[in-house]
């Protein structure tokens, strides 16, 4: 497109505001301004939230997923498919979702190669990588031949987006996070897809929540999202499956980046699991071993990822994942030697003893944020050791004895704080309340 850039992009904002559609020439000038920096922020935030309001036709949507994707490497797998289908997962975001952590290692023990990239924390939800910076030496960042290399010797590696690794995407996402523009489905459409179009997949299994933790907060803004992601996928030739699971309270007992890499450490050698998180995960690995023909249905596709969680080979995986890309060799024996913990930690006790009724999932990512755990601004160091743990869920009974949570705090006015937040997220009820199920449905392209 000729002429002066500065112009042009003004006039494409100008477009999309006025609600008409952009040209895929004009949407792939805006991914080669995004990725080369020609584009300045602040045109960059004015056409997302165009976009926010206007939103984008499934065209349109398309176009960016796809020019996203081209503006960097796209991996090829090749010498992994005679092994096994590679395959991954996505979340579009909760508070305390963990899950991750735990499937990649399972279906990495079932036969799967699962290269996992991912991003940092958007808006009040927790990010993955926010997490892995919790384990000492963990490189989160690596080039793209030594993940190959981990992805082919583990069967799985989580990381970032490298710099070669849709480059516009990543700089859309941290303009989007910090400008309200987060919750827009096309953005989230073509966000998830093209960091999962370059990583090179043969499939994928999506992760869409809704609640009032997850940014689809109904069911109908969720499937509309499911649809969105599962129709550009096809477009673009990768095989998609979406389950949509609740948000309407924490996911697994902890909220907090250390936090969660104890309870996933926990999950897989035996300790506790909660039934909600292991009821995700089971589910989003059926659907993967599925999809990857490892399995002939759900039901033996179930039992083969609770036989590699119960005999330690998941586990196994998960640490060698972590070795292999710099953290301690023995993190799962001893998470208690590299994990940082906060100084202050203190149960928050209800203000009348009840049972839980309702929980303001949004409120409890925001709470972490007050601790320090989650950013107000792109770029903002985390306190990774604060947020809570023991977190009672939808049905638990509280009072005496029986708290809402657990704060790990770094002083005592933020255990302060994050007290009174965390008392007035949780409403009370008289009686015994029933939680609402964990997966709502799953879908998949027509």
């Amino acid at each position: 497109m000729p002429g002066n850039r500065a112009v042009i992009f003004k006039n494409l904002i100008r477009k999309k505001r006025d609600g008409s559609a952009l040209t895929q020439e004009e949407i792939e000038f805006f991914v080669r301004g995004l990725a080369d920096m020609s584009i300045p922020a602040e045109q960059v935030a004015a056409l997302a939230m165009a976009v926010y309001f206007r939103s984008m036709s499934f065209a349109e949507s398309a176009a960016l997923t796809v020019a996203m994707a081209n503006s960097g490497v796209r991996l090829r797998w090749e010498e992994l498919r005679e092994r096994g289908p590679v395959i991954d997962k996505h979340s579009t975001g909760g508070v305390g979702d963990k899950v991750s952590f735990l499937l990649a290692p399972i279906a990495a023990a079932c036969g799967c190669f699962v290269p996992m990239i991912s991003g940092r924390g958007l808006g009040h939800t927790g990010g993955t990588l926010d997490k892995l910076d919790a384990i000492p030496g963990y490189r989160s960042m690596p080039a793209v031949e030594e993940f190959r290399r981990v992805v082919g010797s583990v069967g799985c590696a989580i990381i970032g987006q490298t710099d070669d690794l849709a480059p516009a995407d990543r700089r859309l996402y941290a303009i989007r996070d910090v400008t309200a523009t987060v919750e827009s489905v096309p953005l989230i459409t073509a966000s998830i897809l093209s960091k999962k179009i370059a990583a090179g997949l043969d499939a994928l299994v999506m992760d869409v929540k809704t609640g009032s933790g997850a940014f689809m907060q109904t069911l109908e803004e969720a499937r509309a999202l499911a649809r969105s992601i599962i129709g550009v996928a096809a477009a673009a030739g990768l095989q998609t499956r979406a389950l949509i699971t609740d948000m309407s309270q924490a996911l697994g007992r902890n909220v907090g980046n250390a936090l969660e890499i104890a309870e996933t450490l926990a999950f897989l050698s035996g300790g506790p699991q909660e039934p909600r998180l292991k009821e995700v995960v089971l589910a989003l690995a059926a659907e993967m071993l599925v999809l990857g023909k490892l399995a002939a249905d759900h039901a033996e596709a179930r039992r083969r990822a609770e036989a590699v969680v119960r005999s330690g080979e998941a586990a196994e995986r998960f640490g060698r994942m972590i070795a292999e890309l710099g953290g301690p060799h023995d993190l799962c024996a001893n998470p208690g030697r590299y994990l940082p913990q906060a100084p202050v930690i203190e149960p928050v006790l209800p203000l009348a003893q009840g049972y839980i009724a309702s929980v303001d999932a949004r409120a409890l990512g925001n709470v972490l944020i007050g601790l320090g755990g989650g950013r107000r601004v792109a770029g903002e160091r985390l306190d990774l050791a604060v947020g809570l743990s023991d977190v009672a869920g939808i049905g638990a009974h509280v009072g005496e004895g029986q708290p809402l949570a657990t704060v790990h705090a770094r002083t005592r006015e933020q255990l302060r704080a994050a007290a009174a937040a965390l008392r007035a997220a949780m409403g009370l009820a008289d009686r015994p309340v029933s939680p609402p199920p964990i997966v709502h449905e799953t879908l998949a392209c027509a």
